[in-house]
C-alpha cells in the first residue's frame, strides 16, 4: 500500500518528470507568449530568475480554476507542499500574466516540471486596473496539476512553509501597491484553499533545500533513488 500511495503521489506531485513531457504543448511560434503565474511567479525577484527578459507582470483574476496547497515534492526526505492550481468551474483566483520569449518559456517548463503547462483561454482572465493587455490572438499558459492533485493537503512530512509563503505574499503585496489594487494580497489569501496547521516557520533555515543549493532537486532524486534505505533516514540537524 505504501508503494501504491508513493506512485501516486509521484504522478501527481511537483518533480513528476511525466507530467510535464506529457502535456506541454509546443506554442506556435509566430504568436506572442504569455505566462500566466499565480504562486512563486507572482513575485519579480522569483518570476526573473527563470525569465530576466520577461514583460511586465500586469494583475489579473483567472476563473475555472482553483488554487490551493496541494502540490508536493514526494522524492525529498524534507518534503514541502506548494501552491498548485487544478480546474475547478466554480473557482477563481488572482494572478499575473507576463509575457516571454521562446526560451523563457522554456526555461520555466523546466522550473515547472511537475506541472502541465496547459493553454488559458482569454475569457478566462479578466483583466485588473488599466494595464495593456495581450494581443487577441496571443497564447497564454499556466501550470497546472491534473484535478486528482487536490486531494492532497498539507501534512506533517509534507508541511507548507514559511519561506515559500514570503515569496508568495510578497508579490501579491507588490502587485497591490504598483497598481493600487486594494485587497488584492487579502484576495491572494481568501483566494487559495488548503491551508493547514501543517506550516513550519523556515524563515532563517529554509526547507526548501534549492535557496542554498541550485541542484538540490538533481541530487536529492539521485539519493532518493540509489540510497533510499538511508536517504530516508535522514534527519535535519537540531530538529530531534
Amino acid at each position: 500500500m505504501r508503494s501504491l500511495l508513493f506512485l501516486l503521489c509521484a504522478a501527481l506531485a511537483v518533480g513528476s518528470r511525466p507530467a510535464a513531457a506529457a502535456c506541454n504543448a509546443a506554442p506556435d511560434r509566430a504568436l506572442a507568449q504569455y505566462i500566466v503565474g499565480y504562486g512563486s511567479l507572482i513575485q519579480d525577484e522569483s518570476r526573473l530568475r527563470t525569465s530576466p527578459r520577461a514583460g511586465p507582470a500586469e494583475p489579473v483574476e483567472v476563473s475555472g480554476y482553483r488554487r490551493g496547497w496541494f502540490a508536493r515534492t514526494p522524492w525529498s526526505r524534507f518534503g514541502t507542499t506548494f501552491l498548485g492550481a487544478v480546474e475547478d468551474p466554480a473557482g477563481r483566483f488572482n494572478a499575473v500574466i507576463y509575457r516571454v520569449d521562446g526560451e523563457e518559456l522554456a526555461a520555466t517548463d523546466a522550473r515547472e516540471r511537475g506541472y502541465c503547462r496547459a493553454a488559458v483561454a482569454r475569457s478566462a482572465l479578466r483583466f485588473l486596473g488599466a494595464q495593456a493587455q495581450p494581443p487577441e490572438a496571443a497564447q497564454a499558459w499556466m501550470y497546472v496539476l491534473p484535478a486528482q492533485a487536490a486531494a492532497f493537503a498539507p501534512d506533517p512530512a509534507h508541511p507548507i512553509t514559511q519561506s515559500y509563503v514570503d515569496i508568495f505574499v510578497s508579490g501579491c503585496l507588490d502587485q497591490e501597491r504598483r497598481f493600487a489594487l486594494p485587497g488584492f494580497a487579502r484576495d491572494c489569501l481568501s483566494s487559495t484553499s488548503a491551508w493547514s496547521e501543517h506550516w513550519v516557520n523556515d524563515r532563517i533555515h529554509p526547507r526548501r533545500p534549492f535557496a542554498f543549493q541550485p541542484r538540490a532537486r538533481e541530487i536529492d532524486e539521485l539519493l532518493y533513488r540509489e540510497l533510499p534505505a538511508f536517504f530516508e533516514r535522514v534527519r535535519i540537524e537540531g530538529g530531534g
